[in-house]
């Protein structure tokens, strides 16, 4: 969807970014802004600014900063479109849809509107079961049994829904209203079929009697509830069913309250139940999220690399850990870029990690988290298991089992130097392996450790899983899309990396974080450019050009993007870039891609170490903060020199 630069301008100066940062940040006023901790590092002193004036974020610890629009994509993990959406809504204005049918755009509006009413009503019954919890001993015991707090309690809200069939009757005036099933809230049964008095079917609350998890998305709004016996009854757990606002195969237990923790820590740990997501945020781990009684899915695994680019699943060890390890490796697998991080947690089989804590101290499980199982090595031994590869049927069995697992990775130097360790298992050269893996009557696969990287022409027609666009018919009067008069020759950074990743569908998988918030801020059209690719990238994952190329039309960057990809502009350069780049000959542009953002971190980390040099005078924290950013410049110069 294509948004104009002026809506956007428009929105932004009719929101009000220290309103907009104040529901996430305590912020308190200091001298012409308002000081808070900052959200996306750990700090005891604030150095997290808003500027009432400028509208802008800056923190001056970790350097983020940004408008209103950035924050709420940096802080809650929402793509561009939606964190616009999200804005525009909170005053009243309507985001320009002209690509879009009346119709569509009608339909649309309501569905958000029945959306927003459910989440209305669950909120309104969590309210409920939190009010009942304080008057439920019973409840309050079990909690404390299990070694919780009240204010942990607070911080997820937790709640008890009574024994009463129809507790909700005394929450909800209408008890008959078509929200309470839509939400989940309250089961209907059918009419009886042989009545004959045209009565309605009964109608009851889903849950009583149980402890209750409001399930959050990552904007804080309720979707949903968890809801766990006290005593013994089946199921040990009952979740909501799938409504219009919750879908348990796309959202995360805790992940709203674990924000920030995840960012601090550096990691988020994936757990199995919503138990130890609590208890484990109070034992010193609020970093931990759960599945919501599912099996974790790639939509799961592409949430959490929104927050970070560390991964930690944690199972139980018994055979039904093992499985459920299995599924979280086949949902990490597409997402498994060398710049990304993922770990396998294999707790004893009499541990769940609320017991393990308890037992042996969280310095223990701090240290079982850092010697997880890397993803390699697990892939290696799924790949063997049941095999006997001291027998030539074993170790084709291994070759069988892993070539799925392999192939659903993207190329990069973790799945080629994978290729080699498998061949090694199999008892084949890589070579040998990677024909017997290639499509029949294809050419070799680009993952190959023998393949090299080769840039593929273009496709003439988009891929088969993507409905070509329509014709657009002629229209004289139109001039084409103005694109910028540039010279043939030597392009910037910036276009460079940005001419990669439109002709490269996984680059953008190859960068991190940091690397994505960096290019979001180059000046424009290229910063523009870089953020809705990766608004793109979010919500649909990677793209090809002819895909990119339709979704783009209209937008201020359209002409920079053209000029890029196909005017014919050469990537000429000069022969060392910094102080360790190659020539262009010998580079792949997964290792082009790494140079130029590294050099990009060390000219901003330059920019930085200036504006505090400056301010060291009048501020004693900012000599602090100028050495810090002075030592991990010097660190990235040092890896940029050649060995």
């Amino acid at each position: 969807m294509a948004i104009p630069q002026s809506f956007i301008q428009e929105l932004l100066t009719r929101v009000d970014i220290v309103e907009v940062v104040g529901r996430y940040v305590q912020l308190k006023k200091g001298g012409a802004n308002f000081m808070g901790l900052c959200p996306f590092h750990g700090e005891k002193s604030p150095s997290f600014s808003v500027s009432p004036t400028k509208q802008f974020f800056h923190c001056f610890g970790c350097g983020k900063h940004g408008n209103a629009v950035g924050f709420l994509m940096e802080h809650t993990g929402v793509g561009f479109v939606e964190a616009v959406k999200d804005l525009a809504q909170q005053v009243g204005l309507q985001v320009p849809e002209e690509d879009i049918p009346p119709q569509e755009r009608a339909r649309a509006a309501e569905q958000r509107q029945r959306q927003n009413t459910l989440n209305d009503v669950l909120l309104k019954a969590s309210q409920s079961y939190q009010a009942q919890l304080r008057l439920a001993p019973k409840a309050m015991d079990y909690l404390k049994r299990r070694g919780l707090t009240g204010q942990i309690a607070k911080t997820f809200g937790l709640g008890y829904a009574p024994e009463g069939w129809r507790f909700l009757s005394t929450v909800f005036p209408d008890y008959q209203s078509d929200l309470l099933v839509e939400s989940g809230l309250v089961i209907a049964s059918e009419a009886d079929d042989t009545a004959e008095s045209g009565k309605e079917g009964k109608r009851y609350d889903r849950f009583r009697d149980r402890i209750m998890f409001p399930i959050r998305n990552v904007k804080g709004d309720c979707i949903g509830f968890g809801g766990r016996v006290i005593d013994q009854g089946e199921p040990k757990y009952l979740n909501s069913p799938e409504t219009p606002v919750f879908s348990k195969g796309h959202e995360l237990y805790g992940l709203f309250e674990a924000r920030t923790a995840i960012r601090q820590a550096g990691y988020v740990l994936v757990t199995e139940g919503y138990m130890d997501v609590v208890a484990l945020a109070q034992l010193g781990f609020p970093q931990a999220v759960a599945t919501l009684g599912t099996a974790c899915t790639p939509d799961h695994v592409r949430l959490l690399f929104r927050f970070s680019d560390t991964v930690v699943f944690s199972f139980d060890g018994d055979a039904a850990g093992r499985r459920a390890a299995r599924k979280a490796l086949e949902a990490a697998l597409p997402w498994a870029t060398d710049t990304r991080t993922v770990k396998f947690l294999f707790l004893p089989a009499e541990h769940d990690p609320d017991s393990f804590v308890r037992a042996h101290g969280p310095e223990a499980f701090a240290t079982a988290i850092q010697q997880a199982t890397p993803l390699s090595r697990f892939l290696l031994d799924s790949a063997a298991s049941g095999c006997e590869l001291d027998t030539a049927e074993g170790r084709a069995r291994m070759g069988s089992q892993a070539q799925p697992l392999w192939t659903a990775m993207p190329d990069g130097a973790l799945k080629r130097q994978l290729l080699q360790d498998l061949a090694d298992g199999i008892g084949l050269e890589a070579r040998e392996l990677a024909q017997l893996w290639q499509p029949k009557g294809g050419r070799p696969n680009l993952g190959s450790a023998t393949a090299g990287w080769r840039q593929q022409t273009p496709p003439a027609q988009p891929p088969a899983n993507v409905t070509p666009p329509a014709p657009r018919p002629t229209r004289p009067s139109a001039p084409p899309p103005r694109r910028p008069q540039r010279k043939r020759g030597l392009l910037g950074r910036a276009d460079r990396v940005a001419r990669i990743v439109l002709s490269t569908p996984d680059a953008w998988n190859w960068l991190t974080n940091e690397d994505h918030h960096l290019l979001a801020e180059e000046p424009q059209p290229h910063g523009l450019l870089f953020a809705w690719l990766e608004s793109q990238w979010l919500e649909h994952g990677p793209q090809p050009w002819a895909v990119l190329r339709e979704a783009m039309r209209g937008q201020p960057f359209e002409g920079l993007a053209l000029d890029l990809y196909d005017s014919g502009l050469e990537l000429e350069r000069p022969e060392r870039e910094g102080n360790g780049s190659e020539g262009p000959e010998s580079q792949s542009p997964e290792i082009e891609l790494r140079q130029l953002l590294r050099r990009m971190h060390i000219e901003r980390l330059k920019q930085l170490e200036t504006e505090w040099a400056a301010k060291a005078a009048s501020e004693p924290a900012a000599l602090a903060h100028y050495r810090t950013t002075q030592a991990a410049r010097m660190e990235l110069e040092q890896a940029d020199r050649p060995a």
